[in-house]
């Protein structure tokens, strides 16, 4: 017995066929791939962004006092002089906190002084004029007692402390678990105006003259 003779396929269908065939073997392959690649750390990418400065954002600033744990009293900058034996609402006190980043990194400055509270390398707390440098970049991190300590950001590990009486702290004897470490951010009791709130402004409303063609629409509902 002989076996019928099969028809030959089309041309279209066997190009058809490749075609499945070889996008069938494209997605095998791309996710073999997906498996030894592992998704980008969301974590890590906001980690490494908040450690370089932001130079294209609007700077946003917080006006707040700095209560020491340990003297009872606030920071104030008085020149190259840091302390921390400021009563509540004294005016070198008030504190202009402003952004670096999108993350937790601030400088602060002085409102009376106009100076910034920067550290040098044998970890000492001085006011300077300008606070550009990487030194006078802290990181705020908020302790699970919610007290902040402020670490600085070119010395990995030295934070701003001060003792009883208060006096700056070696920055490179402090640790995060100490108590002289830890501040309170509390509001300044004094007045406005903030530097990044506008002042309210008087609005006076301008009168137009009137046009000829109000004029001649009055005068037609009159008549009408």
């Amino acid at each position: 017995h002989i076996a019928p003779h099969r028809k030959s396929l089309p041309l279209h269908s066997c190009v058809y066929c490749c075609l499945c065939r070889s996008f069938h073997f494209f997605v095998l392959c791309y996710h073999i791939q997906g498996e030894n690649h592992p998704s980008p750390n969301f974590n890590q990418y906001v980690r490494t962004q908040g450690a370089v400065t932001d130079q294209l954002s609007r700077r946003q600033v917080r006006v707040y006092q700095l209560y020491s744990r340990t003297s009872g009293k606030h920071v104030q900058i008085q020149g190259k002089r840091v302390t921390a034996t400021a009563e509540d609402g004294d005016l070198y006190a008030r504190l202009f906190v402003e952004t670096d980043t999108f993350g937790s990194r601030v400088r602060i400055k002085g409102a009376e002084s106009g100076r910034y509270l920067c550290m040098n390398r044998k970890g000492k707390l001085v006011g300077k004029p300008r606070g550009h440098s990487r030194d006078c970049i802290f990181t705020e991190i908020v302790l699970e007692n919610n007290y902040t300590a402020l670490q600085n950001a070119k010395y990995d590990g030295w934070y701003v402390a001060f003792t009883r009486k208060g006096r700056p702290i070696k920055a490179s004897r402090t640790r995060e678990n100490q108590r002289e470490v830890h501040f309170i951010k509390r509001l300044h009791t004094g007045p406005p105006p903030f530097p990044n709130v506008d002042q309210s402004k008087h609005f006076d409303f301008i009168r137009f003259p009137t046009s000829l063609r109000a004029k001649r629409n009055r005068k037609s509902r009159t008549f009408s």
